[in-house]
C-alpha cells in the first residue's frame, strides 16, 4: 500500500452556469421522474449517467423534431433561436437552463448582426454553444479556431470580434493583436467568462504543489482539455482520467503528494471519487 497525501483543488469542479442547469434538472426530476433534455447536460459522461438513473432522457436535434407535448431542457450552452420557434410549434415546455453568461453574449451579437456589422466568432467549430451564437447572426458569422484558417489579407477592413465564452483570455488578445498589426481595425469585445478563465492561472499555481497531478474530466469537455494541457506544462506527471477505472498504481510512489483537479464540467462527487480510490491504495 502507498501512503499517498491526497488534496482536491478547492476551485476545480462545476461553473455556475451548470450547476445551475443541474439543479433545475434535478428539481424536475425529482417531481416528475422523467425530464428531456437537448444534448449532454454536462460534458462528463458519469454526471450524466447520473442523471440518466433519475429520469434524464438525452435527445439531439432530430429527435427534437419529432417530440410533440413534452418538457425539454436547453442546457447551459444555449440554442439558437430555431430552436425555440420548433418548440412553439410542437407545443414543447422549453425549461431554459441557458447561463446568463451565453444569454447577454447571444444578445451583443444580435445587436452587432441588426447592425449589419461583419461578426467574426473565436470559437470551436460546431461546438453547442458557438452554434447557439451563430443562430443569431443566420449563420452568416464566420467562425474560426485559429488565424490560420483566415485569409488576412482578404478580411473586411473593419470587423467586430467576439470570442466563446471558454477560450483562452491570453489567445484572444494574441488574435486581436495579430489583426490589429495586419491593418484591421477590429472592434474587440471580451466575452470570455472569468470564471473559466481564472482557472487557467488558479491551476498553474496548484499543479506546481504536487509530486503527481490527476485530472479529471469527460473526454467531451474542451474546458478539460485545455486545463488539463496547462496542468501538464506545470507538471509532466499529469494524469488525465474520466473515472476511477482509469486510475494505475504505476503513476504513484511510497510518500507521495497527489493533486486532484478538473474541469468546469467535472463534478466535484467524481473528483472525490477518485480521492477516496487513491487513499485506499
Amino acid at each position: 500500500m502507498f501512503n499517498l497525501s491526497v488534496d482536491i483543488d478547492i476551485n476545480s469542479g462545476f461553473c455556475f452556469g451548470v450547476v445551475y442547469a443541474i439543479e433545475m434538472a434535478e428539481e424536475i426530476l425529482d417531481e416528475e421522474g422523467q425530464l428531456y433534455c437537448l444534448g449532454d447536460i454536462v460534458h462528463n459522461d458519469e454526471e450524466v449517467k447520473r442523471l440518466e438513473q433519475k429520469g434524464l432522457r438525452i435527445i439531439d436535434h432530430t429527435q427534437l423534431l419529432s417530440l410533440r407535448n413534452a418538457k425539454v431542457l436547453i442546457r447551459a450552452h444555449g440554442e439558437p433561436p430555431s430552436t425555440y420557434q420548433l418548440a412553439m410549434q410542437n407545443n414543447l415546455e422549453l425549461i431554459d437552463a441557458s447561463c446568463p453568461v451565453v444569454l447577454k453574449l447571444q444578445n451583443r451579437i444580435k445587436t452587432s448582426y441588426d447592425k449589419e456589422e461583419k461578426i467574426y466568432i473565436y470559437g470551436k467549430h460546431g461546438h453547442a454553444e458557438v452554434v447557439g451564437l451563430l443562430g443569431q447572426t443566420n449563420n452568416e458569422a464566420v467562425v474560426f479556431q485559429d488565424l490560420e484558417e483566415l485569409d488576412l489579407a482578404a478580411l473586411p477592413k473593419e470587423i467586430t470580434l467576439y470570442s466563446q465564452t471558454t477560450k483562452s483570455t491570453h489567445k484572444f488578445y494574441e488574435i486581436n493583436q495579430v489583426l490589429e498589426t495586419n491593418g484591421i481595425a477590429v472592434k474587440s469585445n471580451d466575452t470570455i467568462c472569468r470564471q473559466v478563465s481564472n482557472r487557467d492561472k488558479e491551476l498553474r499555481e496548484f499543479a506546481k504543489k504536487f509530486d503527481v497531478i490527476v485530472f479529471v474530466s469527460g473526454t467531451k469537455s474542451s474546458n478539460g482539455k485545455v486545463l488539463y494541457k496547462i496542468c501538464a506544462e506545470q507538471n509532466q506527471r499529469t494524469h488525465f482520467v474520466s473515472s476511477i477505472s482509469d486510475v494505475k498504481t504505476e503513476w504513484f510512489a511510497q510518500n507521495e503528494t497527489v493533486g486532484i483537479c478538473g474541469a468546469t464540467s467535472t463534478p466535484m462527487w467524481l473528483m472525490e471519487e477518485v480521492k477516496n480510490h487513491l487513499e485506499k491504495l
